[in-house]
């Protein structure tokens, strides 16, 4: 984690953990992206978007081990960002927000709507 950032996580432990957040980069662009670390092995997915954009909506939703994270610019249009599995998602699981800023620059992140819900990720159907 090198970029002020902020988003929904949830962490296991230190080896077992997921977070979806935008990373703010560069002055005209900063990458909307996800992290899945599984037994100490991580894979990232990023995509740029502009640097104008300060507000974005996550929908984390949880079938067993398995996890569905959208993003959303206006609260209602939600997109998939990725499908996943935490090995360690068995069970109670510990998720939330966060935010960071880890080159001890200092930016403001605020976290509004937040709610709990019935899962609306549709059952695949086989």
């Amino acid at each position: 984690m090198m970029y002020d950032q902020c988003g929904v996580v949830i962490y296991q432990d230190s080896n077992n953990w997921f977070k979806a957040s935008i990373e703010y980069e560069k002055d005209k662009y900063q990458s909307l992206g996800s992290v899945v670390t599984n037994k100490v092995y991580s894979d990232w997915a990023t995509m740029n978007i502009s640097a104008k954009i300060e507000h974005m909506y996550y929908r984390l939703s949880r079938r067993s081990s398995d996890f569905l994270v959208e993003n959303s610019l206006d609260g209602m249009n939600f997109k998939q960002m990725r499908i996943f599995h935490l090995f360690e998602g068995q069970g109670l699981v510990n998720f939330g927000v966060y935010a960071c800023s880890p080159l001890e620059s200092i930016f403001d992140a605020v976290f509004t709507e937040l709610k709990l819900c019935e899962c609306i990720w549709e059952k695949h159907k086989s």
